[in-house]
């Protein structure tokens, strides 16, 4: 039996040579240290775990939530996050949605607004759910290059004007996945006016929003005139609170917009766990006290792994947001694929290629932060004396 072609419309594995590199070095025994996948590494806070068993001893939250966008104190506890650390008013009835993590959410509201031939302004490089999502919903994904003399911002007055007026939605995902830039009130202040010009959404990932160092503070693109009319925000516990695996998050922005994402869903989903939910409220209580030693944390790492990198010949800024440093591919390597195979096989380190997050992604490469084992710092020195003594030379 063939599968669906929309299936079949996925690309293949990007990166195929690098995990049969590493199977071959697990079959020997040998584990390498991987910068690979982001995945928060510090364990979900005590009181946040604390909260999930109280509520979870209550019956009233085992069945469905049926109120469809979240429980209502739910939706207050973000409102009120969103007031304190945005200085925004969002209305908890009809401006929040409870979501299973932000991943879901930008699934689905592409479900919600892309028919067969839509356009979609998607950035590039890029998280892969913008643009398989789009193109599972046969809509026609338009990358917008992120360079790194603009920022990693996208250059919006070079989008073609045949493409604006046909483009639906705009993704946007500051702080960015993979190039950890940071965008500021006047880029968002730029893209409302652009969304408004050419009729369209505008779907900002705010999955990194507080994962911010050096006095660095991300804002929210409903901050500025505009924003709530035209963009749905998606914003996630998974990284804040070290939160991947219980999958809640939420998003926030006009009526019309959220309306939409809640009527897919509930067609798809049957809402977070109620339990879940409570402990979310808790999670934001205490945010101030989480957000400082995860951003410490955070940053002693980045300074580690910036400064090892430019030991060894590259000239990296240290990024302001995320857990990723995205550094350009030594010259001498044909492709981020073959510098990544190299380091895989001559240091036992992974790395992502760029490549993988999408055409403008290639010269460059991906390391997360978020490693495993009890000596994270220790781990990135052991790499970057690895990368130095075996692969001599790199920008030589």
């Amino acid at each position: 039996m063939e599968v669906a072609q929309r299936l079949q419309r996925i690309p293949p594995y990007p990166f195929r040579e690098i995990a049969a590199i590493k199977r071959e070095m697990q079959s020997r025994g040998v584990e390498p240290i991987d910068f690979g996948i982001g995945d928060p590494d510090l364990p979900t806070p005590d009181f946040i775990i604390e909260a999930l068993y109280q509520a979870a001893q209550d019956p009233a939250t085992h069945p469905y939530d049926e109120s469809g966008f979240g429980l209502p104190e739910y939706k207050q506890a973000i409102a009120d996050f969103g007031k304190r650390r945005f200085g925004i008013e969002v209305n908890p009835e009809g401006e929040i949605q409870s979501c299973l993590g932000s991943k879901e959410a930008l699934a689905h509201i592409i479900w919600a607004y892309i028919d067969p031939s839509d356009v979609v302004l998607v950035p590039d490089p890029a998280y892969s759910v913008y643009k398989v999502q789009t193109t599972w919903c046969g809509g026609a994904p338009f990358p917008m290059a992120l360079d790194a003399e603009a920022g990693f911002l996208p250059d919006l007055a070079a989008i073609p004007t045949p493409v604006a007026k046909a483009a639906k939605l705009m993704f946007l995902n500051y702080p960015n996945n993979p190039t950890g830039a940071v965008a500021d009130r006047e880029f968002f202040q730029d893209a409302v006016a652009f969304a408004e010009k050419w009729d369209l959404l505008i779907v900002q990932d705010a999955a990194y929003c507080e994962v911010a160092f050096d006095g660095c503070e991300p804002p929210s693109i409903l901050e500025v005139p505009g924003g709530k009319e035209r963009a749905i925000e998606m914003h996630s516990f998974s990284k804040t609170f070290n939160m991947t695996g219980w999958r809640i998050a939420w998003a926030w922005g006009g009526k019309p917009q959220i309306e939409a994402l809640s009527k897919v869903k509930s067609n798809v989903d049957s809402g977070t766990f109620m339990a879940i939910q409570r402990a979310g409220i808790a999670a934001l209580a205490g945010y101030q006290q989480v957000v400082a030693r995860m951003r410490a944390e955070y940053q002693a790492r980045r300074d580690t792994l910036v400064e090892g990198l430019n030991s060894l010949g590259w000239n990296l800024e240290k990024p302001r947001a995320t857990f990723y440093v995205w550094a350009p591919v030594p010259p001498r390597f044909a492709s981020s694929a073959d510098f990544c195979a190299a380091l895989l096989r001559d240091c036992e380190v992974l790395a992502i290629p760029g490549s993988a997050y999408g055409d403008a992604g290639e010269g460059w490469f991906r390391m997360s932060l978020t490693l495993k084992g009890p000596d994270r710092i220790g781990q990135i020195q052991e790499a970057v004396r690895r990368m130095g003594e075996r692969m001599p030379g790199l920008w030589d």
